[in-house]
């Protein structure tokens, strides 16, 4: 331990008990870092304020699988019936990442291309009652930064998301739902207008196919759902004013 000293302090060397006290609290200090650091912050503030009440971590995504991507793009389909059954948490979070995750994490490369590396995407997750084993019903932020959810809104607001998407049955009967939103603002500040109209759109397409090839690598159905209220959808899920949904995707085991 090194022990500065400064002009008002004594250069004498501490007393052994002194030291004896000071390794205590440096010792201390370690111990609660130690366990206070393996639990995440209860709440925590993003910059666009949302609000979240916790986080959950996701397992770790593969990068190989036994389906081609040949033989994922013959069979996908637009599937609204599922099983009866919560999806394993390892399936959701495979579902995220190949819809935006980081690939890259040296440069920050997403799944998905993005004009100007730009990434105005948002996904947040509606998750029913059972949905996804190990988690509770409610709203979920997916970080693709760190590949953890942060939890919003709780309870199963399926049925409010149906009524906002113009009361398609099958987005309440999927287990779970995940939503896309576009921050134009992201893109605009360097595209102006064609960022909103052109870019973000296409970008919004790119995430939607991964997240349908890697569903159909899975064996999950979904649909991709543009029928809806905007800002029906943006209360549902409690999302920052300056967010657009541009996509509702039900997604559930295929039946």
């Amino acid at each position: 331990m090194t022990i500065v000293y400064t002009q008002h302090m004594s250069l004498e060397r501490p007393s052994r008990r002194t030291a004896l006290t000071l390794l205590a609290v440096a010792a201390l200090s370690f111990a609660l870092n130690l366990v206070f650091g393996a639990f995440r912050v209860v709440r925590t503030d993003s910059d666009d304020g949302w609000t979240a009440q916790g986080t959950v971590p996701l397992p770790r995504p593969r990068s190989e699988s036994d389906v081609s991507v040949e033989a994922a793009v013959a069979d996908r389909r637009s599937r609204r019936e599922y099983a009866d059954r919560a999806l394993e948490r390892r399936e959701l979070g495979q579902l995220l990442w190949a819809t935006q995750g980081v690939t890259d994490r040296r440069r920050g490369y997403r799944a998905a291309p993005s004009a100007g590396a730009l990434y105005p995407l948002e996904l947040y997750v509606v998750v029913g009652s059972p949905g996804v084993e190990g988690l509770e019903s409610g709203v979920y932020r997916y970080r693709p930064e760190r590949h953890e959810l942060d939890q919003g809104r709780t309870g199963d607001v399926r049925a409010e998301l149906r009524e906002a998407a113009i009361d398609q049955g099958f987005v309440e009967e999927a287990p779970v739902d995940v939503v896309l939103f576009g921050v134009d603002e992201r893109t605009t500040r360097k595209y102006g207008e064609r960022g909103s109209e052109r870019y973000v759109p296409m970008e919004a397409g790119h995430a939607g196919q991964n997240l349908y090839l890697q569903a159909e690598a899975l064996g999950l159905a979904t649909v991709s759902v543009g029928a809806f209220g905007d800002d029906r959808v943006r209360e549902v899920v409690e999302a920052p004013a300056d967010q657009r949904p541009l996509y509702v995707f039900p997604v559930g085991g295929s039946p």
